[in-house]
């Protein structure tokens, strides 16, 4: 039994619901782990980081599910993990959220860490000669973390982080934050947000008209993001996983087979080609999954505490699973299974992702 919690509403649902056809697209792909059906389960937080961990309580206490794969949001994925923990369940998480030692015992991340992804970011930066970069990001864990991986990777390039203002993913103007951006003439700026909440920088900024080169993160690879940022976001440069351009990949890259089988896998679900980046994560999740499975169950019986923690260590010893984002390997003191691999650099032309050699 899998729990998949998820925001199907709420602010974080721009994310969320592609979360939700991602799981959709693995289950046609794999219903089953060596004769054994598996079955799914599904729950919406709402976007709420205290549902998320309800909702958690109780997928492990009702339904007896063997490991949780959610939520859509850093704060929930956070909160689902302290549960997680508490209950020895393995939690696949695939929002971009980390704890340190025993706190993240029972967790592992799916999504690239972002230290690797503004890391390409700033390198980036640093070829086109960029010197100062204004930065924007959510009051929350995800903005703390896009700021702290940007101001060590900016520090060691040479390049000066010049603002580090923030919003709540809730709200609707950005205009004071953007005029102290502005007003702090940098190079270029950058900007910590996900998902459709995470047009609103961009927006203000060509209304002051802001002219500079813009750059993003991997949580905006969201056509959502694209609709609503119209022409503010033309031009933005930001890190994603292969999926995102598998066509445009060397037919070498191991990744585009399985990148191109997903689209076809989440084609058949949800009648439609994926055009995010996050319903590949979920998938992804699942290959984990299923994979870890396969050699946990040897060891024990789904449903028992037994069988849990010989997935989380089947889960903590993954090797070289090739996803859709990424080649996989997992340790026990590393929650992170994403290397070089999982990042390419893209800019958006015309509405349209396109690959930069």
């Amino acid at each position: 039994k899998v729990g998949f919690i998820t925001s199907m509403s709420g602010p974080v649902s721009s994310l969320g619901i592609p979360y939700a056809k991602g799981i959709q697209a693995a289950v046609a792909y794999q219903s089953e782990v060596a004769g054994h059906k598996i079955q799914l389960i599904q729950l919406d937080d709402a976007s709420d980081p205290s549902t998320a961990a309800r909702n958690a309580r109780k997928l492990i206490s009702e339904d007896k599910v063997d490991v949780i794969i959610g939520t859509a949001g850093s704060p929930g994925a956070l909160a689902i993990a302290a549960v997680a923990r508490e209950t020895k369940t393995p939690l696949i998480s695939i929002a971009n959220a980390s704890l340190p030692g025993e706190d993240g015992a029972w967790m592992i991340t799916v999504p690239q860490p972002a230290p690797l992804m503004i890391g390409a970011v700033v390198e980036h930066m640093k070829k086109a000669g960029i010197k100062t970069v204004g930065y924007i990001g959510f009051s929350d864990a995800w903005g703390d973390l896009v700021y702290d991986s940007l101001t060590k990777a900016a520090a060691a390039a040479g390049i000066k982080v010049l603002t580090n203002e923030r919003y709540a993913r809730s709200d609707q103007s950005v205009t004071g934050q953007v005029l102290k951006i502005v007003a702090a003439h940098p190079d270029a700026v950058i900007t910590g947000g996900s998902g459709t909440p995470g047009a609103l920088p961009y927006l203000a900024l060509a209304e002051r008209g802001y002219k500079g080169p813009i750059f993003g993160t991997h949580a905006l690879i969201n056509p959502d993001f694209v609709r609503v940022g119209g022409a503010a976001v033309e031009g933005l440069i930001a890190p994603t996983g292969p999926v995102i351009v598998a066509e445009q990949l060397p037919a070498t890259n191991p990744i585009r087979k399985v990148a191109m089988e997903f689209r076809s896998a989440y084609q058949k679900a949800n009648g439609a080609v994926p055009a995010d980046a996050f319903s590949a994560y979920s998938f992804d999740a699942w290959l984990i999954f299923a994979d870890a499975a396969a050699r946990a169950l040897p060891k024990a019986e789904p449903g028992t505490p037994q069988f849990r923690v010989a997935l989380h260590d089947a889960i903590n010893t993954t090797h070289e699973l090739v996803g859709t984002h990424g080649v996989y390997n997992f340790r026990p003191d590393s929650r992170y299974g994403s290397d070089a691999r999982s990042v390419v650099m893209v800019k958006l032309e015309k509405g349209q992702w396109k690959l930069i050699p």
